[in-house]
């Protein structure tokens, strides 16, 4: 039986998953994209594929798995509009940067999900967590380009094996997937890595290399880390390596524009609240404190709400 895939969200990491999914597809889009992809498909390095593309979700009917590629900020407007892509065993992969809306099982998080409305839409019990690493960045409207990496980790929100896990897995096989049986810990470790370079890109315009070549800059940012580590040993979520380590391996991909970078650039709202204000709420909630994450949440946010992206 064919499986009934929809990826919501048509940009670069949209587009890596389109092209890694076998069989029929359908896309969620719109404007230049939605018109891009009727048109001519969607392209991924030059390799083009056909997909079902609509702007109405009830257009596309139920799935048997949707994949969420748009940004976390993004979620909490559009996912009262999923409802009909969701049928009673729907599986929902939500490939999304930062802290999700399903990271606890008995606590909302304000910062992501300020009303509750993509927990009331989208149940906890329907995720398959899902933590992204490759690097991907939009060409034209439907066409995309892959920076680096090919990886992904899957898991079930609680832990352990499951049947719907494997299936799930085995529908993303172009991915290097690897099966995690704790996919809340590599969530929070890939914050770790992402939280200081990400939102510190988006302030000044530089590189990844600039920022870990600029010794004070890169002592903040270690500071930075050390309290977010602290945060994730209060809710079991330990990070086993050094800032020096984390960053060692960032420094061996080079002179990239982060996405957040690469969003600020274009005028796309930033992903601060995901990132830091999610982090900092937790923080709050375990008596962690984080001077280091306050000054660089603040920085950002003012800095983004003078450029327009980010609400005041």
């Amino acid at each position: 039986m064919t499986t009934r895939v929809c990826v919501v969200g048509a940009g670069a990491v949209g587009a890596v998953f389109g092209a890694r999914i076998a069989g029929p597809l359908s896309v969620l889009a719109r404007g230049a994209t939605l018109d891009a992809l009727r048109e001519r498909g969607w392209s991924l390095d030059g390799a083009a594929r056909p997909v079902t593309a609509s702007d109405d979700p009830a257009a596309l009917g139920e799935q048997d798995v949707v994949i969420l590629t748009v940004k976390a900020h993004a979620l909490p407007a559009l996912a009262p509009s999923l409802r009909p892509l969701l049928g009673p065993d729907t599986v929902v992969v939500p490939a999304l940067n930062g802290v999700p809306w399903w990271f606890f099982p008995d606590r909302s998080l304000r910062s992501v999900d300020p009303d509750g409305t993509v927990a009331a839409t989208i149940a906890r019990s329907r995720v398959i967590g899902c933590v992204v690493h490759l690097s991907a960045a939009v060409t034209a409207p439907g066409q995309a380009a892959l920076v680096a990496g090919n990886g992904l980790i899957l898991g079930e929100p609680d832990g352990g094996p499951s049947a719907r896990l494997d299936a799930v897995a085995d529908l993303l096989g172009g991915f290097d997937v690897t099966r995690s049986a704790d996919v809340r810990r590599d969530v929070w470790y890939k914050l770790w890595g992402n939280m200081t370079v990400n939102p510190i890109s988006a302030l000044t315009g530089a590189t990844a290399d600039r920022i870990l070549d600029d010794e004070l800059v890169n002592a903040f940012a270690h500071a930075v880390m050390r309290e977010a580590a602290a945060i994730g040993a209060r809710i079991g979520c330990p990070i086993e390596q050094s800032p020096s380590d984390r960053n060692a391996v960032t420094r061996r991909l080079g002179a990239f524009k982060t996405s957040m970078l690469q969003d600020a650039e274009a005028g796309r709202p930033l992903e601060l609240d995901a990132m830091l204000g999610a982090a900092r709420e937790i923080a709050q909630v375990a008596g962690v404190p984080t001077p280091s994450l306050d000054a660089l949440l603040g920085l950002a946010r003012l800095a983004a709400r003078q450029r327009g992206l980010y609400p005041g």
